[in-house]
Parts: structure tokens; C-alpha cells; sequence
């Protein structure tokens, strides 16, 4: 049986991981090594790491940073952040990444999921979607979740499938750092559209909120969370614990 992942999330600007609600008031929280590697020795499934402020300020991703977290793992690690071409795909799994998110960049050239799945496989290409309710649509967001694309959500993310992409990370902006739960409606319709993992993420609040999650929505593959992994409210071991009690697969340590 396939196990659950269970993934915190390294949002990082500047150097230093942060965390905000609604992709706003972003406050700092540690550093991304320390975190990681804290992660890496507790129980964690995989980590996903963003350069959040890559996009917006046109810039590539910090790769000191990123080289030092990824000597410090020995989980899976998803970059993303500031990835517009097939040298920045090459140039962050050079630096230790196993897989490399993207979001902007697709949406600008939705070409660079093709010819990174052609050229490094569907298992390394993730496309993270921004996603956020406007007049009843569920509406995709670029560069960090600021600027509104007027693209409808699930049509663009079944054609970054069909283009490649082996996994989506859906993040809700609606639900983000709100700690109310992971937002089930938005979720239930990407899973209804592709056939590849689905890794939930904004909302998480407590453990129930995983429980029902995973109860609710069994083609979810993982749960992604940034604050309440950071600031001790939830610790994956029980976490996890309290997942295999409900008969929810997951690796134990």
C-alpha cells in the first residue's frame, strides 16, 4: 500500500524561511538549514523548498542556501522559486534537488514543462499551482500569488499533466496560514482531473485537519504545511502517529 507524505514546506526569502497568511505579512521564522535538517531527522517524507521572492523580483534562485540545505537531507527535496528554463532546471538539481517545481515560469512558456519532462522525466517536473476563488472560478495566480492570470485552475493544470508535469502541488490562497483546514472543494476537483500525485497545501491547522484530509480525499498523495511544522504546534511523529491510528498508511520511523 502507498504511504501518505507528509511534507513541510521551506518558504524562503532572503535566506531565511518565512511565513505569512494568504501569501501576505510574511514574517521570519529560521534558517532553512537548521529547519531542514531538523525535518530530515524527524520523520518528515520529503521537503519542498521556495525561493518565494524569485519571480516577483526577476531574479534567479538563491542556490548558496540551497546547495548547504541539501547536504544536510537525505529526504526528497522539491525546489522551486525563479525556474524559467531548462538551465535553471539543470543549474537546481545540479545543487542537490530531486525534484524542481514550477509555476511562473510555465505559465509565461508552458513549452518548459515539455521539454523538461522530455529531458529529465515526468518524475522531476512538479507544477505548483497558485489557485484562488474569483466570482465563483477558480482563478491561477503567477509570481508568488500576486498577480491574477485569468486562467481557470483546473483546465491549466490538466494541461501541465498532459504536457508532462508528474505531480501537483495545489496550493490554496483562499486557505493559506488560515489553519481552518486544507481547502477539500478545490482539492476533490484536481484529483477528479488528472491521475498523477496530488500534494494538498494551505490550511492545515491541526492534526485532525490531515485525518480528514486523507479520509475525505484518498487520491491525495501528501499534505504540505509551512507554520505549524515550524512553530511546534504539530510534530510529525505525532502526526504521523495519530494518521496510522484513523488506518491511514504512512511511514513510521
Amino acid at each position: 500500500m502507498i504511504t501518505k507524505r507528509i511534507i513541510p514546506c521551506l518558504d524562503v526569502r532572503d535566506g531565511r524561511v518565512v511565513k505569512g497568511v494568504n501569501f501576505a505579512g510574511l514574517q521570519d521564522v529560521s534558517s532553512p538549514v537548521e529547519l531542514a535538517e531538523y525535518y530530515s531527522a524527524n520523520g518528515a517524507d520529503e521537503l519542498v523548498f521556495y525561493d518565494i521572492t524569485a519571480s516577483a523580483e526577476g531574479r534567479r534562485l538563491f542556490t548558496d542556501v540551497l546547495c548547504e540545505t541539501a547536504r544536510r537531507v537525505f529526504i526528497p527535496l522539491t525546489v522551486g522559486g525563479g525556474i524559467n528554463t531548462l538551465d535553471d532546471f539543470d543549474r537546481v538539481l545540479k545543487c542537490g534537488a530531486d525534484k524542481v517545481s514550477v509555476n511562473s515560469g510555465a505559465i509565461r512558456n508552458p513549452n518548459l514543462i515539455r521539454d523538461a519532462a522530455k529531458r529529465y522525466g515526468d518524475q522531476c517536473v512538479v507544477i505548483s499551482a497558485d489557485v484562488k476563488r474569483v466570482d465563483g472560478m477558480f482563478r491561477v495566480y503567477a509570481r508568488g500569488g500576486r498577480d491574477d492570470t485569468g486562467m481557470e485552475a483546473i483546465g491549466w493544470i490538466r494541461r501541465c499533466v498532459d504536457m508532462g508535469a508528474g505531480e501537483v502541488v495545489l496550493n490554496s490562497i483562499d486557505t493559506d496560514g488560515v489553519k481552518q483546514g486544507f481547502d477539500l472543494e478545490m482539492l476533490q476537483a484536481v484529483c477528479d482531473a488528472v491521475s498523477v500525485p496530488v500534494i494538498a497545501s494551505g490550511g492545515a491547522g491541526c492534526i485532525a485537519d490531515f485525518v480528514t484530509l486523507f479520509q475525505t480525499l484518498p487520491r491525495v498523495d501528501a499534505g504540505l504545511a509551512a507554520s505549524i511544522f515550524h512553530f511546534g504546534e504539530v510534530p510529525i511523529p505525532a502526526l504521523k502517529a495519530a494518521l496510522a491510528e484513523n488506518g491511514i498508511p504512512v511511514r513510521l520511523a
